[in-house]
């Protein structure tokens, strides 16, 4: 049985992650602090080959001699926040990757460290897509802390023979997504008759990967492909945001301006874009596009099913 170490199991995406770990037979460890983000619903704790570590991953003094695998989801993610809030940022997003990474030096089986980064350490692009290879830069906190972290992960390896994997993925989304992100917010507002806020200069581009994807994808890294390498990882499915929240309205039978225009973000990136054809030499299909997933979204919720859509 291959051991794993995760930090962060009940947030979005990692709550995912970790289903598909217990089901592949992983032994799972996690370290999670429970923030706002947490999901309520999870029941891993009744499983035998899970643990849970309730810590601050800044705090970890130790981790298990013998995992073979390390993945790094835990971070502070919401971009308004990291600017209203940097330091909290900093201390999870930078420091506690610089622990995690100490930790797995001094240990003694020397685990693969699989960290989880983002679209938004390349900066922004108007038209054509980031390779593996681009230059990495940060336009607001929350991506300067990821680029830092990178940073920290390529010196680890040079000085350390640290084995990493890094996998950049645009933005996930399906059910239990925090109401924070823009179609779970959407949905969440229209189902109230509440209207959603549109910055007045509406077209920011984003890309959009469905969640279970997102994971297998993760997966195939984690399992298959080589060390000491990067990975964009993307769906294929690009939309300006005021498309995104049309769609939602659409579903819902809404007027398609029911919406607010609120004032621009003085930062605010055009357009973010991966080339993914570094993962699309092995086949591939994404199981659902982002049209599937609103109205099978917008039905679950209109018939209060909250259960997880396995």
């Amino acid at each position: 049985m291959k051991k794993i170490l995760v930090t962060w199991w009940l947030g979005f995406i990692w709550s995912y992650f970790i289903e598909s770990a217990l089901k592949k037979g992983f032994y799972v460890i996690n370290i999670d602090k429970k923030t706002y983000a947490s999901r309520k619903d999870l029941d891993f704790e009744k499983k035998p080959n899970y643990q849970l570590v309730e810590e601050d991953i800044c705090d970890i003094k130790e981790i298990a001699d013998w995992l073979d695998y390390v993945v790094h989801f835990a971070a502070e993610s919401h971009v308004d926040n990291s600017i209203e809030t940097p330091k909290k940022f900093l201390d999870s997003n930078i420091y506690g990757v610089y622990n995690m990474l100490e930790l797995i030096k001094n240990s003694d089986n020397n685990p693969e460290f699989i960290y989880i980064s983002t679209d938004e350490v390349y900066w922004e692009i108007i038209s054509g897509s980031f390779s593996e290879n681009s230059e990495i830069k940060a336009s607001n906190v929350y991506a300067a802390t990821k680029v830092a972290a990178e940073q920290l992960v390529f010196a680890y390896w040079k000085t350390n023979w640290l084995k990493y994997k890094i996998c950049r993925s645009t933005n996930n989304y399906w059910y239990w997504q925090d109401a924070e992100k823009l179609l779970a917010k959407t949905i969440k507002y229209s189902l109230e008759w509440k209207k959603m806020t549109i910055h007045w200069d509406w077209k920011y581009f984003r890309e959009w990967i469905y969640v279970w994807d997102n994971v297998a994808w993760i997966f195939t890294v984690l399992e298959k492909w080589s060390v000491g390498e990067v990975y964009n990882i993307w769906s294929g499915v690009e939309y300006d945001n005021l498309t995104m929240v049309k769609k939602v309205l659409k579903e819902i039978w809404l007027a398609e301006d029911f919406y607010e225009n609120v004032k621009n973000r003085k930062w605010q990136d055009i357009r973010y874009s991966l080339d993914s054809s570094k993962i699309r030499k092995l086949w591939w299909e994404p199981k659902m596009l982002v049209d599937d997933y609103i109205s099978i979204y917008i039905d679950k919720t209109k018939n209060k099913d909250e259960g997880r859509f396995l």
